[in-house]
């Protein structure tokens, strides 16, 4: 059986999760351990009246969520006008197949952030907010790269939202057959699913004798994480 979480209360009706709302986590603390573990996350938002669901890379800093790209991008020029945008991520933890077709479902840990993106400006804290993206994944390696120049600096946007609006919503455990099926012959539990990091390959011209720098372990953090909400 799944899970049943204490949950407090939603920051507002619209963020209230509505469907399988015993799933749904309100805790600043569990958000933030879902956006630090997820790889990537999209940026829904309008262009016109049409709408659009940008993949991208995030990171976060206390109470806020970041993603970049470049000032070209469509969707970063859509920031600008005076509306929402919605972020999502989604860490994919297991396959729940169950003893029937309609039951069968999945173990994930996801988040929705709303907000109105604010553009980070200055040369300082734009390579501040860039450090903190790259040390999240590769600790101690920003320091050893050549310095960002003020032109690269120039070609980024980099946007945020504040965490006010925000849940997690969050499954694990086995599958919730009802009792008239369990005597059902056919294998039922979970399938686990993860991610890894392979072997670096490194880049032409690069020496042997150059140390190869720690690589980040995705899942094995994420499920040191996952029991503390």
């Amino acid at each position: 059986m799944s899970e049943r979480r204490p949950v407090a209360r939603p920051p507002s009706s619209f963020t209230k999760v509505r469907r399988v709302a015993d799933r749904a986590v309100y805790e600043r603390e569990a958000i933030y351990q879902v956006l630090d573990v997820a790889t990537c996350a999209t940026v829904a938002h309008a262009i016109g009246t049409r709408p659009v669901a940008t993949p991208t890379l995030h990171w976060r800093i206390g109470d806020r969520v970041y993603w970049h790209g470049s000032v070209a991008s469509r969707m970063l020029k859509s920031h600008a006008e005076p509306s929402e945008v919605c972020l999502t991520a989604m860490v994919f933890d297991g396959w729940v197949l169950a003893r029937s077709a309609f039951n069968h479902t999945v173990n994930y840990r996801s988040v929705l952030c709303f907000g109105r993106p604010e553009l980070v400006e200055g040369v300082a804290e734009k390579t501040e907010v860039l450090k903190v993206f790259m040390e999240h994944w590769f600790p101690g390696r920003w320091g050893r790269l050549r310095p960002v120049n003020k032109k690269e600096l120039a070609a980024t946007s980099i946007y945020s939202i504040p965490l006010n609006e925000a849940s997690a919503k969050i499954r694990d455990g086995g599958p919730d057959d009802p009792a008239k099926d369990l005597d059902w012959p056919v294998w039922a539990g979970v399938v686990p699913v993860s991610e890894r990091i392979g072997r670096p390959i490194a880049d032409t011209g690069i020496p042997a004798s150059a140390a190869v720098p720690p690589m980040p372990r995705l899942r094995a953090r994420a499920k040191a994480r996952k029991s503390k909400p």
